[in-house]
């Protein structure tokens, strides 16, 4: 007989609220699943939680207590997942050594894609937002009737037909030229979403192959300066790793054409923010953030605000799917269960 569980305790689902009820959602329709949700205050190992722990074959343990005598106790063990942290998946050596020597699959994230749909759609939203100031309209209309107004007004071309900032990067992502640093899960998906929308797509991604330019859309670009020269819409599009620190220099903020909407939507670090900050404050470029140099965005940070800038608090990522593609990213590494 075969026996799945998941044990899941609070600690977890403070950063994953609804991962550990897909995966029971997910399990339920293969059979029979037992789902232990853990109190705050509970301090009883894997061990001691299971009534005949020597039955289970697959285990989910999601920063529940677990000790080597947890997995001796697990006699009939085939496959598992053992997160001690939410945000880890690393297995603690010794029950990594002990499960692998008797056979026992441990299963791992074995990429972020869980975060890639939220998080590109949301880099897609920023864009439209910063292209239409969309964000400072709302509010505007709040307190004025001046955003009803398309009256032209001195040093800015306005009229019944058109209603944008001329100053930066405005309108449709039709004909733009969008310039993206990266090719992965993320930067993918973005970019085959804007070349639909008709967008003429380079990217610069000296790890990523053929075939990821070629399914999204874009043109392969070898040289980031050169990506950067006619950008209308520069999407820095990767994770923060001690390769893409800084990745994004000074020099390269300062080649962006004036008036360029700058989309970040991964990790600000990724680019030198001091040079960035400088030219966005100076009227020469347009910022459509998630992600920032500080988090929180201190009140009185001058970013805030700003006629010119769309800030959003570091929420691409935090959805229902990628709750639910965190579960089945793991579910789908176990063998298939009839």
């Amino acid at each position: 007989m075969m026996r799945s569980v998941v044990i899941v305790h609070p600690q977890f689902e403070k950063v994953w609220p609804l991962a550990a009820d897909h995966i029971y959602t997910v399990w339920e329709d293969q059979g029979q699943v037992e789902f232990i949700r853990l109190a705050h205050d509970e301090t009883r190992t894997v061990g001691e939680l299971l009534t005949n722990p020597g039955t289970v074959t697959r285990l989910i343990s999601l920063c529940a207590a677990i000790t080597l005598d947890c997995l001796k106790s697990l006699t009939s063990l085939e496959e598992t997942v053992i997160h001690v942290h939410p945000y880890s998946t690393q297995v603690p050596q010794e029950l990594l050594d002990y499960l692998q020597s008797n056979g026992v699959s441990v299963y791992r994230h074995k990429s972020e894609g869980f975060w890639g749909q939220s998080v590109s759609e949301f880099g897609l939203a920023l864009t439209l937002c910063g292209l239409r100031r969309i964000p400072q309209i709302h509010h505007d209309m709040m307190t004025s009737l001046t955003p009803w107004d398309y009256d032209p007004i001195p040093h800015m071309t306005r009229g019944d037909q058109f209603g944008d900032d001329p100053n930066f990067t405005n309108g449709t992502i039709e004909g733009k030229r969008i310039r993206i640093v990266g090719a992965g899960n993320i930067a993918s998906r973005y970019a085959s979403f804007v070349h639909m929308m008709g967008a003429d797509v380079a990217a610069w991604d000296p790890y990523a192959s053929e075939p990821s330019f070629h399914r999204a859309g874009s043109r392969r670009e070898l040289y980031l300066e050169r990506l950067i020269q006619d950008a209308e819409i520069f999407v820095p599009m990767v994770p923060l790793t001690e390769q893409t620190k800084s990745l994004i220099t000074a020099e390269h903020i300062y080649a962006l054409p004036k008036g360029c909407l700058v989309v970040l939507v991964t990790r600000a670090g990724i680019c030198d923010m001091q040079a960035l900050r400088e030219r966005v404050l100076s009227d020469e470029l347009s910022l459509a953030a998630d992600v920032f140099d500080i988090e929180p965005l201190p009140l009185d940070d001058p970013l805030l605000g700003r006629h010119n800038v769309v800030h959003t608090p570091h929420n691409a990522g935090r959805t229902v799917r990628s709750n639910e593609r965190w579960a089945e990213m793991l579910t789908e590494q176990f063998k298939p269960r009839k």
